[in-house]
């Protein structure tokens, strides 16, 4: 076992489906807010060979993010960082889905960014919800990107007289999450490691299936008919890209975000298909 660490936030099906392609050889830290989920993912992981260490942590507070940090030090150098974590609109309020999914990714961007080892990558999971978004200003677009990380949420763009809803609070923390990567890897740069991000489309994952059961299931398949794949996609598609980006074979790259939605956030823009501009997309 060498010194090396990979550390995972949020126990889910694309997190997991990542840290197995990545991890073996390495010590894996797993983060999570949900402890039943750390245990169950951990037993999973062991048994198939991982050594796996866990924590519970919120990804809406700084403090709590730091003490991952300090976890994962002292399990060896960091090597890899994947967020997989967050909140979706189906789930939660819109003040919620921005102190998450948006001002958490950006506090862990920042205090990883501070700790990498050189070598090292970083993967955030975003989602083609923040591809839905019309083109914001240039003014927009670096105070989302540049902003100190405990102003963001005082940011005008951010307030309720734009935020109306959770699904509208979801498409900005997802267009930030891209933002800030690209911010952040300059900062990253300078330890020599590398961070991008990964925008999915509908993924097969627990979350799914309850949308597919849901009041906007009969859109969703609607929407998937006019695919190319006729279907979601899976956690390993997703992870099969996500294993690229953090090997060597994808050092040249980062600070990129990286659409994989089968075509529909195409479809939404430029195509004839008005059912997809009716669903909250979600990953």
């Amino acid at each position: 076992m060498n010194n090396e660490v990979i550390v995972l936030f949020g126990a889910g099906s694309i997190g997991e489906a990542i840290v197995r392609r990545v991890s073996a050889g390495r010590k894996l830290l797993l983060a999570d807010y949900n402890e039943n989920k750390l245990t169950e993912m951990k037993q999973h992981l062991t048994e198939a060979g991982f050594v796996v260490e866990t924590i519970k942590a919120d990804l809406s507070s700084r403090e709590s993010i730091k003490e991952v940090v300090v976890k994962a030090q002292s399990l060896g150098n960091i090597m890899g960082l994947v967020n997989a974590a967050g909140v979706s609109p189906s789930q939660a309020s819109p003040e919620q889905v921005l102190r998450v999914d948006l001002y958490g990714t950006s506090v862990l961007l920042e205090e990883f960014g501070k700790v990498m080892a050189p070598g090292g990558a970083g993967i955030v999971i975003s989602s083609q919800s923040g591809h839905r978004l019309p083109a914001l200003s240039l003014e927009d677009n670096q105070a989302l990107a540049m902003t100190p990380t405990e102003e963001l949420l005082n940011l005008s763009i951010l307030q309720p007289d734009v935020i109306k809803d959770s699904l509208a609070a979801y498409q900005y923390a997802k267009r930030t999450n891209v933002l800030r990567v690209a911010a952040e890897s300059v900062k990253w740069q300078k330890r020599g490691a590398r961070i991008n991000a990964i925008s999915p489309g509908i993924i097969m994952t627990p979350l799914a299936v309850d949308e597919l059961n849901g009041p906007r299931g009969a859109g969703y398949k609607q929407m998937f008919d006019s695919m190319v794949t006729k279907r979601p996609g899976t956690p390993d598609e997703i992870a099969n890209l996500a294993e690229l980006l953090m090997d060597r074979r994808g050092a040249f790259i980062t600070g990129s975000d990286f659409l994989a939605d089968g075509g529909i956030t195409a479809q939404y823009w430029y195509g004839n298909v008005s059912e997809v501009r009716n669903i909250g997309a979600q990953k």
